[in-house]
């Protein structure tokens, strides 16, 4: 069963979630027809940066699985060794 702080993390991390969800759907499907003179357009990054973003972001997920695999791969490796 979770803890009261277990639950007020996890709502935490939902609602960043939701934030960076709306954020950037709104970024990406809606912005392009909004005229470019109005104001809304000051709140967001230019658009070449939604692309690099997330891509950026799958890459530096990826190399942290990558490197977590191969510690916990070397990590075990090492406790067999010294077991035989």
């Amino acid at each position: 069963m979770a803890t009261g702080t277990d639950q007020v993390v996890g709502l935490g991390l939902v609602a960043v979630s939701l934030i960076i969800f709306t954020y950037y759907t709104a970024w990406v499907i809606l912005l392009p027809f909004i005229d470019s003179q109005h104001v809304i357009h000051k709140y967001f990054l230019p658009r070449a940066y939604a692309v690099a973003i997330p891509l950026a972001a799958g890459l530096m997920l990826l190399l942290f699985v990558g490197l977590f695999i191969t510690y916990v791969m070397l990590k075990n490796q090492k406790v067999t060794r010294k077991v035989q």
